[in-house]
């Protein structure tokens, strides 16, 4: 396997210009658990393995339940999210995969009904910051696990 580059050393200042949106996000209107929901989901879509590692470990160190984190993949069937955490959901997805004729009413609608513009709009950049992550470490293949112990996620106590 080719190795790549450190995509942190050669952009340092746009990598941390990408980490100070994720710390606005943090700060948003949105609640953590739902943030955590976003980030886990596109990375799954995605096939992002590294940030889909560093999300479980964030959101097991938050309080999030084993077995809705099991259920994320198939959230739709589940009797485990609420109505907020669906919409969301159902935005996060239909963002992370523009269908050809964009976001439609339906999903905008179920979104509408859970959460207030500005909500709205908070979570649409939580969406947005999730999936340059997966872009970025899927083209440079970052290897799941080698960042624990710097964000303190070895915590999680997932390894």
């Amino acid at each position: 396997m080719t190795q790549r580059i450190d995509y942190q050393k050669q952009a340092p200042e746009l990598f941390n210009k990408l980490a100070a949106l994720n710390m606005a996000i943090n700060k948003s209107s949105i609640e953590e658990t739902i943030n955590h929901l976003v980030e886990i989901r596109a990375s799954q879509m995605n096939g992002c393995t590294f940030c889909l590692d560093m999300h479980i470990k964030q959101a097991t160190i938050g309080g999030e339940r084993p077995l809705r984190i099991h259920h994320l993949a198939a959230w739709r069937e589940s009797t485990l999210f609420s109505p907020r955490e669906r919409a969301a959901l159902a935005w996060t997805e239909a963002l992370t995969r523009l269908p050809p004729h964009g976001v439609s009413d339906e999903v905008y609608e179920q979104v509408r009904n859970e959460f207030s513009e500005k909500e709205i709009t908070d979570l649409t950049y939580a969406v947005m910051a999730i999936n340059a992550w997966n872009r970025i470490n899927i083209a440079f293949r970052a290897t799941p696990g080698t960042a624990d112990k710097a964000y303190g996620l070895d915590k999680a106590g997932l390894a």
